[in-house]
C-alpha cells in the first residue's frame, strides 16, 4: 500500500506507538516489559524530583501501568542498562555502550559538561584512588563538607570528582542505593569492555541518528538532533544520505511544509495509521522529563501543546505549579495534573488541573482522568486522594465522585 501522505492525527498515532503509549498495558507488568520499554524509547531520562514518583520511574508507569519500581534498579545492577549522559543523564540499554563510549572519547558529550569535564580537576585523584584500594562508594561516603558553598550545583569536592571521573567514563554506576549512585571502576562494572572495540565514528552517528528516529516514529529533520544531543550541522548533513541510501523514508504530513523522516520497517504503521486501524485509548500522565514532551518544539508541532517544566521556573512565574504532569487522553495531550504524593499519610495530592484550551470535562474524559488518578495514586501507594482548594470546584466534584 503507497501511502502518499499523513493527517496530523496520524503522524500523533504513529509517534505513541513508537513510544508505547496508544493503548493501555492489557498485561501486568513483567521485570522483561521495563527493558523492552527502554530499548523502545533507546533513552530513559534521569531526575531526581520526588514529588511523585523520580521521572525514571514515572516514564515507565505512564507505559507499563503499575509495576515494581525495584525492576529498574535490579536492570542497572545486573548491567542490563547503564549510566551516562546522552539526552541528559540517561539509563540506556546495555548493548549500546560502545555507540555512547564512542561520543565520551570524542567529547560530544552534553552541552553543560564540555568546558568542566576538559579541565583537569585538581586533586580529584586521590577520590579515585580510594575507589581502586577500597572499592565501589557514594558520594554520601564521604563527609567532607562543601567546600564552595553555592558552587556548580553546589556538590561537594568529592562528589565532583566522582562526577568528573564518572564523565569521563573511567568509573561507571554500579547500582543505586535508595536512588544515590554507586560509583566504581568502569573495568569492575562492565569488564567484558575494552576501548579497542569502539565503533567509528561515523558508524555510530548513523546508528544514533536512525535509533532517534525509531524511538519518534516519525520525525521532523530539526527534531532528530536532540534526541542524543548530536551536533545539528552534523546531523543536517547525515540526513540526506541517510534518505539516499534506503536507511530512511520521507512522508508529508499535511499542513507541515517538508517532509518528515521514518525508518523503512514502520512502512506498515504507517500503513494501519492511515487505513483507521489504529486507535489511541490510553489516558495516563507523562513525566515532565518523557519523551514525548522534553522536545518543547516537537510537543508544540506534534500535540499543538506548549509545555515548560515548571520545577526550575521562579515560583512566582509558574503557570500550572511546581511538577505538572502532562495529561494524555486517547491520542492527545489535554492538559496538566499537579500533583504531589504525600506516602507516609498515604494520600495522594491534585493540587492543580489545568485543562487547555477548549477542552471540556466532558462525562467520559472525566471519567478516564478519574480512573489515571485513581491508577497513579494506587501505585505511590498512596490510596486516599485528596484535591487543593486550588483545583476548579467543578472539576474537584466531579472527579471526587468517581474516584
Amino acid at each position: 500500500m503507497s501511502v502518499p501522505s499523513l493527517s496530523l492525527t496520524e503522524a500523533r498515532l504513529v509517534h505513541l506507538v513508537a513510544q508505547g503509549l496508544l493503548t493501555p498495558p492489557s498485561d501486568p507488568a513483567t521485570k522483561d516489559d521495563v527493558l523492552d520499554a527502554i530499548r523502545r524509547m533507546q533513552l530513559l531520562q534521569i531526575d531526581t524530583i520526588n514529588v511523585v514518583a523520580r521521572s525514571p520511574y514515572f516514564v515507565l508507569f505512564s507505559r507499563l501501568g503499575a509495576y515494581d519500581p525495584a525492576w529498574l534498579d535490579e536492570l542497572l545492577a545486573e548491567r542490563s542498562i547503564f549510566e551516562q549522559w546522552a539526552h541528559a543523564a540517561c539509563f540506556i540499554p546495555m548493548e549500546d555502550y560502545p555507540l555512547i563510549r564512542r561520543l565520551m572519547i570524542d567529547k560530544l558529550r552534553a552541552r553543560y559538561l564540555e568546558d568542566w569535564i576538559d579541565k583537569p580537576l585538581p586533586g580529584s585523584e586521590i577520590v579515585l584512588e580510594h575507589i581502586i584500594a577500597n572499592g565501589a562508594v557514594r558520594s554520601a561516603d564521604f563527609k567532607t563538607r562543601k567546600e564552595n558553598p553555592g558552587g556548580w550545583w553546589n556538590w561537594k569536592f568529592e562528589k565532583d570528582a566522582l562526577e568528573y571521573w564518572f564523565a569521563k567514563g573511567v568509573l561507571m554506576i554500579a547500582r543505586r542505593d535508595k536512588f544515590q549512585r554507586v560509583y566504581d571502576l568502569r573495568e569492575r562494572v562492565y569488564p567484558v569492555w575494552d576501548d579497542s572495540r569502539v565503533p567509528p565514528r561515523d558508524e555510530v552517528d548513523r546508528k544514533l541518528i536512525l535509533k532517534s528516529i525509531a524511538a519518534m516514529g516519525i520525525a521532523r529533520a530539526e527534531w532528530v538532533a536532540d534526541y542524543y544531543r548530536l551536533p545539528k550541522k552534523l546531523v543536517a548533513s547525515l540526513l540526506p544520505v541517510l534518505v539516499a541510501d534506503g536507511s530512511l523514508c520521507e512522508i508529508t504530513v499535511d499542513g507541515w511544509d517538508k517532509p518528515v523522516l521514518y525508518m523503512p520497517e514502520t512502512q506498515p504503521l504507517l500503513e494501519a495509521a492511515v487505513a483507521g486501524e489504529l486507535r489511541a485509548s490510553h489516558t495516563t500522565m507523562l513525566s515532565p522529563f518523557d519523551p514525548v514532551v522534553w522536545d518543547r518544539s516537537r510537543a508544540r508541532q506534534l500535540f499543538n501543546f506548549d509545555f515548560m517544566i515548571q520545577a526550575y521556573t521562579p515560583a512566582a512565574k509558574r503557570q500550572f505549579g511546581y511538577f505538572p504532569l502532562p495529561i494524555l487522553h486517547d491520542g492527545a495531550l489535554i492538559g496538566r495534573l499537579d500533583g504531589k504524593a504525600h506516602r507516609k499519610d498515604g494520600v495522594f495530592e491534585v493540587r492543580g488541573l489545568y485543562l487547555e484550551d477548549g477542552v471540556i470535562l466532558v462525562e467520559k474524559l472525566a471519567q478516564d482522568v478519574a480512573a489515571a488518578i485513581k491508577r497513579c495514586a494506587d501505585w505511590h501507594q498512596s490510596h486516599n486522594v485528596a484535591f487543593s482548594d486550588d483545583v476548579r470546584q467543578d472539576y474537584r466534584k466531579i472527579l471526587l465522585s468517581l474516584i
